[in-house]
């Protein structure tokens, strides 16, 4: 739009009105995040109910993934792309209509929804003003805020490399870029509806989250490590890359509800901080790879020369002399993460003073 508006499409015009809107877009969707996140330690102080509602929350999120892949097939299915104006309109179908269900069930959340309110009271913490300054003095602040920042990185990082690793790296077929996420989002669903049916505790929160940061690390060794003649073990690879994604999700998360306890006032404080972290460093760690991208692999014909050279087929050679930042962005950047909060979380002392299930619910 800005193009056309100063009839210009320079690169740089281009690259600062993507930035706008994408600008425009994080502000919103930070908002929503931090009130959504913040909504948990409000409507219950049961560290488990925390718990079993954040898990709610990560499952809904993968049938928000899930429901893209059903629009993406529907409007793939109606509409033939022939040109590349063609693909431009299947991919804006598919945008309009995620925007106008999201609206829908926004519309449904704020006119249907009752605000809860807690039936007992908090010792005065709920509504009393709280400073910055306090949560600076926490060192749990600095550990939650760590290991939220870490997770989010294993988990963003690893998504926004993984079409192009199984595409470019593996050379598999085009259903996989849209098969190996699905099974990825299938499996954190399964797991983030298991993890509803437990009482929680601060140990087993650490518990639970070391098991998925440990799982990731082997799934990221694998990924770095994964040749291209086996690359059909990237769909098992898959399975447990979204089990480990749920385990750290929603503990992690979780943690957050533990850090704020009784203190509400602060919450979206807290949520708005870590969120930030997150985000930032997200952008820094994609920067920073993508900086390093800056050749493909060289196909040569039999009659080259080069130093490394890798067979193709009869007629072709690869470099291999060439290195995958894809592959360290999917495998070894997250494996590392999730080591780094696995040490982290092992530090915290993380107390959970209504860890037992409430008799009647803390909502009326």
């Amino acid at each position: 739009m800005p193009c056309r508006i100063l009839s210009t499409s320079t690169l740089k015009v281009e690259t600062i009105s993507y930035c706008v809107f994408a600008a425009i877009f994080n502000v919103g969707w930070a908002a929503t995040q931090v009130a959504h996140m913040s909504m948990v330690n409000c409507i219950t102080l049961n560290s488990t109910s925390r718990v079993v509602l954040t898990s709610c929350r990560n499952a809904f999120t993968m049938v928000a993934n899930l429901s893209l892949y059903a629009i993406a097939f529907i409007v793939f299915s109606v509409s033939t792309a022939k040109t590349h104006a063609d693909l431009e309109n299947q991919y804006r179908w598919i945008a309009y209509s995620s925007i106008f269900i999201g609206c829908c069930f926004v519309g449904i959340f704020l006119s249907r929804t009752e605000e809860p309110r807690l039936k007992m009271g908090l010792r005065g913490n709920s509504h009393a003003r709280i400073s910055w300054a306090y949560w600076f003095k926490k060192i749990l602040y600095y550990q939650v805020a760590l290991v939220y920042m870490l997770t989010r990185l294993v988990v963003n990082v690893s998504q926004a490399y993984l079409a192009f690793y199984v595409i470019n790296d593996l050379r598999m077929g085009q259903s996989a870029k849209a098969l190996v996420p699905a099974i990825i989002y299938i499996c954190s669903f399964i797991v983030s509806i298991l993890l509803q049916e437990m009482a929680w505790t601060g140990q087993r929160l650490k518990a639970y989250y070391s098991a998925g940061g440990i799982l990731w690390v082997f799934c990221g060794a694998g990924i770095l490590i994964l040749p291209m003649n086996m690359s059909a073990f990237m769909y098992v690879l898959a399975i447990f890359v979204g089990i480990a994604n749920a385990l750290m999700m929603v503990t992690g998360i979780s943690m957050q509800n533990v850090l704020v306890g009784e203190d509400l006032s602060g919450c979206a404080f807290v949520c708005g901080t870590l969120s930030f972290l997150d985000k930032m460093s997200c952008g820094i760690a994609v920067y920073v790879l993508q900086s390093y991208q800056s050749m493909s692999p060289t196909v040569l014909d039999n009659n080259s020369s080069i130093t490394s050279l890798t067979v193709l087929d009869n007629n072709s050679l690869i470099s291999t002399s060439y290195i995958s930042v894809t592959r360290f962005g999917l495998g070894l950047i997250p494996a590392i993460c999730s080591l780094v909060s696995v040490a982290v979380t092992c530090t915290m002392k993380l107390h959970t003073p209504y860890s037992k299930p409430l008799v009647e619910p803390l909502l009326q």
